[in-house]
């Protein structure tokens, strides 16, 4: 199973969208400085939304619409940031 996950920086309210098959892993890394430069710089992260996929393909397709600009509106609500 895999998932893909949005998170918001409690410091900046800057949203970060990924995939991966361990949510648990994933979010610790982000916030114990393991995860990319961005998250480093802008962590401490809060999950605020998250799904789950069959394969690593269609998390991947997601979290790429996700973060296109027609996915944009779509992240936001899902995010709680557009009502």
């Amino acid at each position: 199973m895999y998932y893909v996950y949005i998170l918001q920086s409690i410091k900046t309210k800057k949203l970060y969208i990924g995939h991966t098959d361990d949510l648990v892993r994933r979010l610790d890394e982000h916030n114990t400085g393991r995860g990319g430069r961005y998250t480093r710089q802008n962590g401490p992260w809060a999950l605020v939304y998250s799904e789950h996929h069959s394969d690593r393909s269609s998390a991947a397709e997601r979290e790429r619409y996700l973060k296109s600009a027609q996915g944009s509106q779509e992240k936001k609500k899902l995010a709680g940031v557009l009502k």
